[in-house]
């Protein structure tokens, strides 16, 4: 079962897609969406958590900028609008919208658990929201940008998984090695030495099923045993 939900902050609200597992969930994830929105492949993330047994909730991030952003990655013009829409985007504002729907999601399941899971932007977002909120778990998905914020690990308590491509053509080899170098011991990594950028993205140019399969088992395990 699927609905949206409306979520209040300090300075508005926005939507959040919901989807609930069949009986009682025990626990919560906030999906993080990439930087084409709520589409139908994030969408299709939060059922696929459902399908797992949690509840899943997936916010509108892109509210401040234009509220029900949903677009693919199949048009050339529709890459340039997610790139503009990167560019416009406040983390800083993100991180609280995202704090504000762990604390929805965790009404929503009693006062239970919550983890997050984010792809590209999402998987930087996840990595932040390990650092910064009260989520049980995170896990990211070749998320950007994540070497430009490793001085932020000093305060990361939550435990925290991380994807990350090989081939990533947005996260250079160096990057990737200050993640892995700044992170180890810290984080539970998993490197996919032949996979590029959005692997795990049904539909994309490097979508691999294979690799998907693996990734996917490994997140699932890792948030059924944090979040128990």
């Amino acid at each position: 079962m699927a609905e949206w939900v409306d979520i209040k902050v300090p300075d508005g609200s926005f939507r959040a897609y919901v989807a609930r597992p069949t009986g009682t969930p025990k626990a919560a994830v906030v999906a993080i969406q990439e930087i084409f929105g709520v589409n139908a492949v994030m969408r299709s993330k939060a059922d696929w958590l459902a399908s797992e047994g949690f509840l899943a909730i997936a916010p509108d991030l892109f509210w401040r900028i234009e509220p029900g952003i949903d677009i693919t990655d199949q048009s050339e013009a529709e890459w340039k609008r997610a790139f503009e829409l990167f560019g416009l985007f406040d983390q800083e504002a993100g991180v609280g919208d995202i704090q504000a729907t762990i604390s929805a999601a965790r009404a929503m399941v009693g006062g239970g658990k919550v983890g997050a899971i984010g792809y590209c932007l999402g998987g930087l977002m996840a990595y932040l929201t390990a650092c910064r909120t009260d989520a049980d778990a995170s896990v990211g998905y070749y998320g950007v940008s994540i070497d430009q914020r490793l001085g932020e690990a000093a305060q990361l308590t939550t435990p925290l998984m991380l994807h990350i491509a090989g081939k990533d053509q947005f996260v250079k080899p160096d990057a990737q090695k200050a993640i892995l170098d700044g992170l180890a011991g810290k984080a539970a990594l998993h490197v996919y030495p032949e996979q590029d950028h959005a692997f795990t993205r049904p539909g994309g140019q490097h979508f691999d099923a294979a690799a998907a399969q693996v990734a996917d088992a490994r997140t699932i395990a890792f948030l059924k045993d944090k979040l128990g």
